[in-house]
């Protein structure tokens, strides 16, 4: 599990925090996700779980382990990590940009290639297709799966995932979920998924923590937080959204 504890972040020498005391347990296994609006300390307290920032308090548990004991290095090759950009490397063959981590880690040839096969044949992307292509010869859904198989090249316990289907149509964002759903359940990572979008994080989340101004307001089930908000910013996060909802699943019958 994650165990965030008393977790602050402040980026002007404590005239305001980013992130202010957030206790936050996240059960190995569950999709936990970090909704709210910009700026509200989301992405900030995703990327201080593998150190990409550091916190200025408070401490971060991976099953039991604080992280702040370990190397920063060796700590995000154990965490896979799947950004909103992609990030994939441009002069690097998909296959390639899949085994990163694992050329990292020393593995052989033959077992960086055979990994990255099953990885993207697991992504929906068959290797006699794209692992020979670039980049810049795909389309924006197929490489974020790159992205995503790339995160999942060492089998990490723990995926951390920053709104990495923002940037994409209606559609694809769709098919990528359903497709995120879909791997969760045959991996069974525990994973942590930043997003603004509150229909996202109904469709993806087993619990959902809101976080407003680097606080959090409130941790629960998607049906929960959509029929028994805790405070006034939860419930005018969700209350034109629980309408919709509403209303769709009253079409429906």
């Amino acid at each position: 599990m994650i165990e965030l504890r008393q977790l602050t972040k402040s980026f002007d020498h404590d005239q305001t925090r980013a992130v202010d005391g957030l206790n936050l347990s996240i059960r190995t296994g569950e999709t936990m996700v970090l909704l709210g609006s910009s700026g509200c300390g989301k992405t900030t307290t995703l990327k201080m779980i593998n150190r990409l920032i550091e916190p200025t308090e408070g401490e971060i548990f991976l099953n039991g382990d604080n992280v702040l004991d370990a190397s920063p290095v060796v700590l995000r090759r154990k965490i896979g990590y799947v950004f909103q950009g992609i990030g994939l490397f441009p002069h690097m063959t998909v296959r390639r940009n899949v085994e990163v981590v694992p050329r990292l880690l020393g593995w052989s040839r033959a077992k960086r290639r055979a990994r990255a096969e099953e990885l993207l044949e697991l992504v929906g992307l068959a290797p006699d297709e794209f692992a020979g292509r670039h980049p810049r010869e795909l389309s924006g859904g197929q490489q974020q799966r790159v992205g995503v198989a790339r995160a999942l090249a060492v089998n990490p316990d723990y995926l951390l995932m920053d709104e990495p289907f923002g940037a994409l149509d209606a559609v694809t964002r769709d098919s990528l979920q359903q497709e995120l759903l879909q791997l969760q359940r045959r991996l069974t990572k525990t994973i942590v998924f930043v997003t603004h979008d509150i229909f996202e994080a109904v469709t993806l989340a087993d619990r959902i923590a809101v976080l407003h101004d680097g606080k959090l307001q409130q941790v629960g089930t998607p049906k929960e937080i959509l029929t028994a908000p805790a405070s006034d910013f939860v419930r005018e996060l969700v209350e034109k959204p629980a309408q919709q909802l509403k209303t769709f699943q009253e079409a429906g019958a």
